[in-house]
């Protein structure tokens, strides 16, 4: 009888203990947040191409707001004009008759709610991936599949690089970047494990050829996050900031990069 007293006080206490506390958390007003990634694949046309923007919600929301109603257009130094149009209402705005230029530097323009925002950036080549080296006993507790996408950095240039690793496993992209600064004309790799890959799985291996800006600018933002990979959208411990500037209004400044490059992908399957 005893024992029953004690247990049915002991829920009594922590059921009592139980209280919903709302959390204060502080907001400002909606940021656009530009996705523009110029990506010309190695063997296309690069003609169809698309940029996302979106608004800045507050912590707890679950939802994106698409930036809806914008006027987007790239021009290159030649005025040639590519208009980007928005795909209903989703915040996605396509062009399908882009013409990539390697070193062609890109100008884009984007009015949103009376306010001009506009970038510049050069397409930049990248070295093509030559083949994978995989590794079955590899992380820290010698269970994980590692993956080495090799390549082999020019000679003479100054390149930088950024990696995307996406896995047919439901786990999140990885995200690396890398420059030459040490290791100019040699072969080098992009780096991925993953200990829950398996003989089968496929994994999507993108290198892309960046601006010493855009590296810069993913470098700080992958530090923000202790994966080190998947979470530059997510909400980080301070505001970086890419490239797109607002004309009309400096304060109101916008999130997100324009960036130009050219791509190759490789599409491993795990040994």
């Amino acid at each position: 009888m005893k024992k029953l007293i004690y247990i049915i006080t002991l829920i009594t206490l922590f059921t009592s203990c139980e209280e919903v506390i709302d959390l204060n958390v502080p907001s400002e007003n909606p940021r656009l947040v530009i996705e523009a990634s110029i990506n010309w694949f190695k063997e296309t046309t690069g003609n169809n191409q698309q940029i996302k923007l979106t608004l800045t919600a507050p912590y707890f929301d679950n939802l994106v707001p698409p930036a809806n109603g914008a006027e987007i257009k790239i021009t290159d130094s030649n005025n040639n004009i590519y208009t980007f149009i928005e795909d209903g209402l989703t915040g996605i705005y396509k062009n399908s008759s882009f013409v990539p230029v390697l070193n062609e530097t890109y100008y884009l323009t984007i009015i949103y709610k009376e306010e001009t925002y506009t970038a510049s950036e050069t397409l930049t080549s990248v070295a093509s991936l030559e083949y994978v080296d995989q590794n079955n006993n590899g992380g820290f507790s010698g269970n994980e599949t590692e993956l080495k996408a090799i390549y082999t950095d020019p000679v003479n240039e100054e390149n930088y690089y950024f990696f995307e690793f996406i896995s047919d496993i439901p786990v999140v992209p990885s995200l690396e970047v890398y420059k030459d600064e040490f290791t100019n004309g040699n072969q080098m790799f992009g780096f991925y494990t993953e200990e829950d890959l398996a003989t089968g799985d496929k994994v999507t291996i993108r290198n892309y050829g960046v601006s010493k800006g855009f590296y810069n600018y993913m470098f700080l933002l992958l530090q923000q996050n202790s994966q080190e990979g998947g979470g530059p959208f997510e909400t980080q411990p301070a505001t970086v900031r890419g490239n797109c500037i607002n004309q009309t209004n400096s304060k109101n400044y916008p999130l997100g990069y324009f960036r130009a490059s050219e791509v190759d992908e490789l599409i491993y399957t795990v040994l």
